[in-house]
């Protein structure tokens, strides 16, 4: 993260207040900063993801950063609910984070796959948001940010109010959706596609998934025709979003639009 721009300024750990690590100091907890940090990237084991989110909420940390993957369902919807009443904007759990190219980077996206320019990327999968932006970059796509939402059935945010900011983010030009099979999180993106003023590009994998099968976490499971890739497509294309069927469609579409 540091080498990515982030300015990094410490660690909590309880119990190890006083030491340093990484060249950095730890601190028993957020109470000893004198200012809150603007973001916490939170890398507790998952029965300690809430009390964190919520230490981070009593601080007034704006952007927390949940990577643990596991984290009880009734415990994401309370990190889930404390951080929206907090005003906090939740990423994750078991998210990868965020990447702003040569500007910063909370998580564990690698920044040597991103490069900076105007197409905002949000993924509901880890492993496709790595994919996505070198692919992007191989390509010669730059992209103003680029954001894993999380695996999980529960998301601090969900797809449609990534768009919803972004719609009103001036370096923003186009927005690619990577989703997935399962849930409905891309019905809410769907309907927040009508009323956005940029152009939007969706792709979502599991088209050949087996129906009531996990495939690769929590979230990612189709238990009816709704939850279906197919039916998603249909959905986000109904609402006037760009759709493709691979990465060479979305590559395709991007090319169109001057990216």
């Amino acid at each position: 993260m540091q080498e990515a721009g982030t300015q990094v300024v410490a660690g909590v750990q309880l119990g190890r207040g006083g030491e340093t690590l990484a060249g950095f100091p730890l601190l028993d907890s957020l109470d000893a900063l004198a200012e809150a940090p603007d973001a916490a990237v939170i890398y507790t084991p998952p029965e300690g993801v809430l009390d964190a989110v919520r230490a981070c909420c009593a601080r007034g940390v704006q952007t927390i950063v949940v990577a643990a993957e596991y984290v009880p369902v009734h415990d994401a919807m309370a990190c889930a609910r404390a951080a929206r009443e907090a005003g906090c904007w939740l990423v994750g759990p078991n998210t990868l984070g965020l990447c702003v190219p040569e500007e910063g980077l909370l998580g564990s996206i690698a920044p040597s796959f991103c490069m900076p320019g105007r197409l905002a990327v949000i993924c509901r999968s880890g492993t496709l948001t790595l994919a996505t932006a070198r692919m992007l970059t191989m390509a010669g796509i730059g992209q103003r940010a680029v954001m894993h939402v999380g695996g999980d059935t529960v998301a601090g945010r969900n797809p449609h109010e990534y768009l919803a900011a972004l719609a009103a983010d001036e370096r923003t030009a186009a927005v690619l959706y990577c989703g997935e099979i399962g849930g409905d999180k891309e019905y809410a993106l769907a309907e927040a596609v009508r009323g956005c003023p940029k152009p939007v590009v969706a792709m979502l994998v599991g088209r050949h998934a087996p129906r009531e099968k996990r495939m690769g976490h929590a979230g990612a499971l189709v238990g009816g025709e709704r939850e279906s890739a197919a039916a998603k497509l249909a959905a986000l294309a109904a609402a006037g979003a760009r759709v493709a069927q691979d990465p060479e469609g979305v590559l395709a579409q991007l090319k169109e639009l001057g990216l």
